[in-house]
């Protein structure tokens, strides 16, 4: 976004930095850091994140929560979360006291904007929602609400309006905006945020036309990034031959997350609690950049994943331990994810 002087949130000295584990703590930082990928259900995670073969009783969020202090839930944004769904979950993770979720709204609530619903029908959508959410906020598993528009989403004085009228009706959650084309890319936007006491959620996507640039806002106590990769050949194709993942087939080499890992210490000085969501989840890159930026942030080593250090031979030099198996035939080199 253009730069200009940010209004942030005063970090509350109530937090203590012992409460983050390794996985996702910075080393000088004063505020609660958090980083872990965006959803766990992928079939091709399967062999690359996640054992080929699976012990009884074995559950992704649980499997997660050894690597990461959070993840973002990815299924309410198609449906509300489901409250026994939510109970359950809490205890998948309940082994890492320091985890915490985030959630995506319901997307009828961000892409159907100019849906004319009854105010009754509008009533018992929210309801839905609120059960789920409810559950993770009352076992204090919430860490923020995302409502995620979409590029088509432009700055309007409608839009303003809704968005408005949205963030009022939600109120009572920790919510994160994420728009994604420059139209919102004004003080206006930024002045409507601080004042509702929501988070702007800074974003990596492809620049096409007018899209989004690069942040490191911070418009609440809560900070949040997500980087979505660079597919610029997927990002907005309409090629129904091509698959829905390719859109997310990218793996951010060191270069790219340099800038990334400036822009997140700034967003941490300025709020109480900051979550950094990677996208890129396909064949588990997502999850392969999000221990990057763990090391890169904390400045030592973190525990990685068998399965994906056989993928990612790049990992060696930032796991913390050897391999449990030597890796005589490493896979990965040289192909297409070694050259992004």
């Amino acid at each position: 976004m253009t730069r200009r002087k940010t209004r942030t949130a005063a970090p509350s000295n109530q937090e203590n930095p012992s409460s983050s584990s390794g996985a996702g703590h910075p080393a000088a930082a004063t505020n609660i850091l958090r980083v872990g990928p965006a959803g766990w259900s992928y079939p091709d995670w399967a062999g690359y994140v996640y054992p080929s073969r699976r012990a009884k009783g074995f559950h992704e969020a649980t499997y997660l929560a050894e690597y990461f202090d959070t993840v973002e839930i990815n299924t309410s944004f198609y449906q509300p979360l489901h409250p026994e769904h939510a109970a359950q979950w809490i205890e998948r993770v309940a082994a890492n006291p320091r985890f915490v979720f985030t959630a995506k709204l319901w997307q009828r609530f961000t892409h159907d904007v100019r849906s004319k619903t009854s105010a009754a029908s509008a009533a018992a959508d929210e309801r839905e929602v609120r059960a789920g959410f409810d559950v993770l906020r009352s076992a204090n598993k919430l860490g923020a609400v995302l409502l995620q528009f979409p590029f088509s989403f432009h700055r309007t004085e409608e839009t303003v309006a809704y968005l408005s009228s949205l963030l009022k009706r939600f109120a009572d959650y920790p919510l994160v905006v994420e728009v994604r084309h420059g139209t919102w890319d004004s003080p206006g936007t930024l002045e409507l945020l601080h004042g509702s006491g929501v988070s702007f959620c800074n974003i990596d996507q492809p620049i096409i036309g007018r899209s989004l640039g690069p942040s490191a806002e911070a418009t609440s106590g809560v900070g949040y990034v997500r980087l979505h990769g660079r597919r610029y050949d997927t990002w907005f194709s309409d090629d129904e031959a091509i698959p829905a993942h390719e859109r997310y087939n990218y793996l951010y080499n060191a270069e790219e997350l340099a800038p990334w890992a400036t822009r997140i210490r700034k967003v941490t000085e300025r709020a109480r609690e900051t979550f950094v969501i990677t996208n890129n989840h396909f064949q588990g890159k997502a999850v392969v950049n999000a221990l990057q930026l763990i090391s890169i942030l904390k400045g030592s080593k973190v525990k990685v994943p068998e399965p994906l250090r056989r993928h990612f031979p790049q990992l060696e030099e930032i796991a913390d331990s050897p391999p449990t198996e030597p890796m005589l035939f490493p896979i990965g080199r040289g192909g297409r994810d070694e050259k992004k």
